[in-house]
């Protein structure tokens, strides 16, 4: 289920691109903060070079989207609440959570600045590649 509202987070009101998905909180969470699996889920990011594989507070690096390499720096990292954040060139860019929903069930959730509604679209397509990604993850780990 996919779903875009706003809501208050702890940058202020934002506006929110989640989809819930079939799959463990740790397992969304680890392809969220994995910078050599963001091309495989990303419908903008086709490349990547980072201080770090694994985000963490301070990260930083450059990704590449077509015709262009763009700084980025993790500027809010919290790994207990499943949450982080970053600036891409300087700018605010989305805020990025997984909510365990329990169960082998997850949400991921975008959070964008309101002035950010042209990139919602982006937002839930990459939403669909993450889904993509972690079920095809899941068949392969999953013995016949």
């Amino acid at each position: 289920m996919t779903r875009l509202q706003t809501t208050r987070t702890p940058e202020g009101r934002r506006l929110e691109a989640s989809h819930v998905l079939d799959v463990p909180a740790a397992d969304a969470w680890d392809l969220l903060v994995d910078t050599t699996r963001w091309p495989e889920w990303s419908p903008i990011v086709v490349g990547v070079e980072s201080t770090d594989r694994r985000i963490r507070a301070g990260t930083t690096g450059r990704i590449r989207i077509p015709g262009a390499w763009l700084s980025f720096r993790v500027t809010g990292y919290q790994p207990a609440d499943r949450r982080w954040r970053w600036r891409i060139t300087g700018l605010p860019g989305a805020g990025h959570r997984v909510d365990d929903l329990g169960e082998s069930r997850c949400r991921i959730a975008f959070e964008l600045p309101l002035t950010a509604t042209g990139y919602v679209p982006v937002c839930l397509r990459a939403l669909e590649g993450l889904e993509a990604v972690l079920l095809e993850d899941h068949e392969r780990a999953t013995p016949e």
